[in-house]
């Protein structure tokens, strides 16, 4: 049973992948869960932009509760939508009379696209100037962050020198390793901390599950997914082709997770596992495949504060949608068939 389900009250942890802009339908999925007095978030497990909304939320519910963490999320992705404005990369005049996220016709990012096939950002970019470490900064209070005893906070970036994940919890968090974790290689130089070079964490957990296991008391976890894990038929042209396999990387070691979990359940059913030292994890999924997945990889850099508002409209109506559906089950089964995420065709 859910440890809160006692008290009248779901506990559930959030696993947020990246996914640049995509990242305000997780901000829709969290402003439908903080709203809802039945649900407790125990802990947050995010990458990337799911490591910035995790921050932001830590942040909010020190400052005002719930509410507190709704009002900072909106603040934020309002401060990410107008840093955007300032940006060379925007859509195509024909796509905004169109209704087209897409980036892929616009000249400036079709320009800087091929600019960073062709030289890494420590040649393009010396000074390492990045407007987004700046947003962080001046959005997020850190020490804030830290002291939250509301919640736990696991933020993942990937080791560039042994290429293994990297966890950084909330009691040593700070705006450097929410950076690492969303740290492309071909946009930005490795962030350092410590002297250790760090990229994008969604190339080794996007993002990790792992640390809820040990960690926490609620076995339900609620996996918000951004990155689709099927696209039908073969990309054609060399944009699409890289897309897919940053796609495919990206989601691989949450599959791998995906088969982990599946391969404890199957023991402890078998009575080979001793329940005090394994338990069953409850695997749950919010997504929008079908409203994102026709968006484009290039809309993942369109901060159009309209755009914005758009994805958050369609996480709050999943998430919604999703609680009507399956809240009855938190802390009683799972509702994701693991095995058919895992192993696809036979």
């Amino acid at each position: 049973m859910n440890a809160a389900a006692g008290k009248g009250r779901r506990s559930i942890n959030l696993a947020l992948q990246g996914g640049g802009a995509h990242g305000a339908f997780t901000w829709g999925v969290l402003d439908r869960v903080l709203e809802d007095d039945r649900l407790q978030i125990e802990a947050i497990s995010g990458t990337s932009a799911g490591a910035m909304n995790a921050a932001v939320v830590a942040d909010g519910i020190m400052e005002g509760g719930p509410e507190g963490a709704r009002r900072c999320l909106r603040r934020f992705w309002k401060a990410v939508s107008d840093a955007g404005r300032s940006s060379p990369i925007q859509r195509n005049p024909v796509d905004v009379f169109m209704g087209n996220w897409s980036l892929d016709t616009s000249p400036s990012y079709l320009f800087f696209d091929l600019l960073g096939r062709l030289a890494s950002p420590y040649e393009l970019n010396p000074l390492n100037l990045n407007p987004l470490q700046d947003l962080i900064d001046e959005t997020v209070d850190f020490a804030r962050v830290r002291s939250c005893d509301r919640m736990k906070i696991f933020i993942s970036a990937t080791n560039v020198e042994t290429g293994r994940v990297k966890v950084f919890d909330r009691k040593q968090l700070t705006a450097d390793m929410v950076m690492a974790s969303a740290c492309l290689p071909f946009l930005f130089q490795a962030v350092e901390i410590d002297g250790v070079p760090y990229w994008d964490g969604g190339y080794m957990g996007n993002p990790v599950l792992f640390p809820f296991f040990n960690n926490c008391l609620s076995s339900d976890v609620v996996i918000v997914q951004l990155n689709p894990v099927m696209r039908k038929g073969a990309p054609r042209s060399a944009r699409e082709i890289l897309n897919r396999v940053n796609e495919i990387t990206f989601n691989s070691s949450l599959l791998r997770e995906f088969r982990a979990i599946n391969f404890v359940s199957r023991l402890l059913d078998e009575g080979k596992l001793d329940p005090a030292d394994y338990k069953h994890v409850l695997v749950h999924r919010i997504e929008g495949e079908d409203e994102i997945k026709p968006l484009g990889a290039s809309s993942k850099l369109n901060a159009e504060w309209v755009f914005l508002q758009h994805l958050f409209e369609i996480g709050y109506r999943r998430a919604d949608a999703w609680l009507e559906e399956n809240f009855d089950h938190l802390g009683e089964r799972a509702t994701v068939d693991l095995p058919a995420m895992y192993q696809g065709e036979t």
